[in-house]
């Protein structure tokens, strides 16, 4: 027995050795395909969250809010002279505003309030680029507080528009405007409040965006750079915003604006732009031009940012044609384009420096009808 002893002791050593290093084999081939596997993982990066900008929304709207300075007359106080007759005594006085090119054909859509007065003597617009123009009041609607302007100028960038209905409270907008006349500002808030009607359509937006005095008539954007709101009040005890401001919806604001703008066109005459003197006969056209067989219209001036100087007429230039009618005397340039409407295209050939040139107008408007519905 002993013996047998013995001989187990013997055997169970190398046995016990054998299985020891067989799971320290498993053990290092477990770790080294572990090790694999590790190594074939990408290595995963983390980054910072990118900065959110909202410049190119800003980029796409701002070339098409422009700044509106308006020169008038009101009456101050009303001065008994005798029994039947009275003086009115006016005062001068300035409104600065904005506005919005909502058509490449030159109108602008602001507020009633920032042009309303009684005597209209001079409204200049200035675009983001630094062009500033005389513009025409062609249309006005007291009950939404909105009017509609005109200028005759190229290369405008008409508003995106997008949908007041998509708004939800809380949504992020601007407000791009020309405030106290610091140059073209940009302020941001949220959508506060929406009023709606029974159909459900936007009828007010509150908004929480800097709206000051000079920003009336301006654009409220959304993320997308499109036309939201025209911005028109605030409410403040002080003047100055306090986060309390309202927008005309854009799909009201564009409504009334298409409806007084085909108004306007169809009731307006096209306009030219230029003051001639007498017409030429044989005398007059050697007087001027060594020559006897001038005829038309000499052109004295030209209107500053005219369908004419648009169109490339000059001041001693003689407009011998408009369409196809020979010019004979003032009256009949002016009867050819009364038959025009503003935004019609029509030939103008002058005679310049030996030379007959033919010129395309697209006329505009010139002391409009203005239009109240």
């Amino acid at each position: 027995m002993s013996r047998l002893s013995n001989i187990l002791k013997f055997i169970s050593w190398p046995a016990a050795c054998g299985i020891l290093i067989a799971i320290a084999i498993l053990q290092y081939q477990q770790l080294q395909r572990l090790s694999i596997a590790l190594a074939s993982v990408e290595t995963i990066e983390v980054t910072a969250p990118a900065t959110l900008s909202f410049s190119e929304a800003i980029k796409l709207a701002a070339p098409s809010v422009v700044s509106i300075n308006d020169t008038s007359y009101n009456v101050e106080s009303i001065e008994i002279a005798a029994e039947d007759k009275v003086n009115l005594l006016l005062g001068e006085s300035a409104s600065l505003g904005s506005g919005v090119i909502v058509s490449e054909a030159g109108f602008i859509l602001t507020n009633l309030h920032v042009i309303d007065t009684l005597l209209d003597v001079d409204t200049q617009v200035t675009l983001s680029d630094g062009r500033t123009s005389s513009a025409t009041v062609i249309a006005l609607d007291k009950e939404n507080d909105l009017a509609v302007l005109h200028i005759n100028m190229d290369d405008l960038t008409p508003i995106q528009v997008g949908s007041e209905q998509e708004l939800e409270v809380g949504d992020i907008v601007f407000a791009i405007g020309y405030p106290r006349n610091i140059g073209q500002s940009v302020s941001q808030g949220i959508i506060s409040a929406l009023t709606k009607n029974l159909n459900s359509s936007v009828t007010a937006i509150q908004t929480d965006a800097a709206i000051n005095p000079g920003n009336s008539g301006g654009a409220l954007i959304n993320s997308k750079g499109e036309l939201v709101g025209i911005n028109t009040s605030i409410i403040s005890e002080s003047g100055n915003s306090e986060g309390i401001g309202f927008a005309i919806p854009a799909g009201l604001a564009i409504s009334v604006f298409e409806e007084m703008a085909d108004e306007a066109v169809a009731t307006n005459s096209g306009y030219l732009g230029v003051i001639t003197g007498e017409a030429l006969n044989a005398q007059s056209s050697i007087l001027f031009f060594g020559v006897d067989h001038i005829r038309g219209m000499l052109v004295e001036s030209v209107d500053v940012g005219s369908s004419a100087e648009r169109a490339g007429i000059k001041p001693g230039d003689v407009i011998t044609h408009v369409g196809e009618t020979s010019v004979i005397d003032a009256e009949n340039i002016m009867l050819e384009i009364r038959n025009k409407r503003p935004g019609d295209s029509i030939a103008v050939e002058v005679y310049r420096d030996g030379q007959t040139l033919l010129l395309a107008a697209i006329l505009g408007f010139g002391q409009a009808i203005i239009i109240e519905p």
